[in-house]
């Protein structure tokens, strides 16, 4: 087993979710934070971490160091896909936080130069690793509920003053698209289930009258229909401007029976009562189950993939750029009022 070093850049939520999980991996220790945060010392030594992680102030100077293996980037979303380029030429293996591109362009050059370098990656995707979702996964996967021809995976939460992100969140160079935002969780998930290649997307936008949300500098709701290869179509609202508790919404319609959140019905499966359901056992998802467990699942399957020099399962890039390809599409078909097939989204 190998010891891989890591540098993290940005010292926020995100950061500190990270820290608190790749604490948990035997093969992995953080060595440096490149952050301007002037407390981020005093924030290292609460957390008992003393000077063991070094504070740098210049990304140039942390992928300089030969003692990081993998960078892991937790900035502003706007630095997310330049970051990861710079790490990627200067040969370290890649976590990012998504968003991790706001654009066609960003995400085409951050693919070309992890192809180009040869480096591993992990997208922070974290969803896929939790225990709902391997739940739902395996159901489908063990073909209980039958070949699927309808999904709706849904995201709702109240990013407003409350949540620490909302300043930077807000603006269209921190969130980009209520999709990229956050909703990027509940179109990765679908893709996921689903199981086939997306082929088409049709995109609504709204907002909320409250002024709150009018200073978001994009559109905080929208709807996307998702049409399949297979002929199966889906949908994703990602809805940041609703008050009420965070809900990742999960239903799943197959030809023998149905999942719906943490709950299922079969026809595979003698006995059920048919008139309720039959509960998965495992919990919801919500924010403080995402900061933790997935994470730490999710990079303890990164890092076992570096020891054995492969892709990782689930959240690679290349499983990752799927999500963004259509997230870009659906952004640009509420832009244009009409469908716009994934093939179809330009540069820019």
């Amino acid at each position: 087993m190998s010891r891989w070093r890591v540098g993290v850049i940005g010292y926020g939520w995100a950061a500190g979710a990270h820290l608190t999980a790749l604490e948990q991996i035997p093969n992995a220790e953080v060595v440096a934070i490149c952050t301007a945060r002037p407390d981020a010392d005093e924030a290292l030594l609460a957390r008992g971490r003393g000077r063991s992680i070094e504070v740098v102030r210049d990304v140039r100077e942390l992928l300089a160091r030969r003692d990081i293996d993998v960078v892991d980037v937790c900035s502003r979303s706007n630095l997310h896909a330049a970051q990861a380029i710079a790490a990627a030429q200067a040969g370290k293996h890649l976590i990012i936080e998504k968003p991790i591109a706001l654009n066609v362009t960003e995400l085409r050059e951050l693919t070309s130069a992890v192809a180009a370098s040869n480096v591993r990656t992990c997208v922070c995707f974290e969803e896929r690793f939790s225990k709902q979702f391997t739940a739902t996964q395996s159901l489908i996967d063990q073909d209980l509920i039958g070949p699927l021809h309808y999904g709706e995976v849904d995201y709702y939460h109240e990013i407003g003053p409350s949540v620490s992100q909302y300043e930077w969140n807000r603006l269209l160079v921190g969130g980009g698209s209520s999709l990229l935002s956050a909703g990027c969780h509940a179109v990765d998930g679908l893709l996921m289930f689903m199981g086939s290649r997306a082929t088409e997307v049709t995109s609504y936008i709204t907002r909320s009258p409250n002024p709150v949300f009018a200073r978001y500098e994009y559109p905080t709701s929208s709807v996307t229909i998702i049409k399949f290869e297979n002929g199966a179509i889906g949908k994703v609202a990602s809805i940041i401007d609703s008050y009420q508790p965070y809900y990742l919404r999960v239903h799943l319609v197959g030809s023998d029976g149905a999942i719906l959140d943490g709950k299922f019905w079969s026809n595979k499966i003698a006995g059920l009562d048919p008139d309720k359901w039959t509960e998965l056992g495992v919990k919801l998802e919500n924010p403080a189950g995402v900061a933790y467990p997935p994470y730490e699942r999710q990079f303890r399957s990164f890092f076992d993939a570096l020891d054995h020099d492969t892709e990782m399962p689930l959240t690679s890039l290349a499983e990752a750029t799927n999500s963004f390809r259509l997230i870009f599409a659906a952004d640009r078909s509420a832009e244009l009022g009409r469908p716009v097939r994934i093939g179809e989204i330009s540069d820019g």
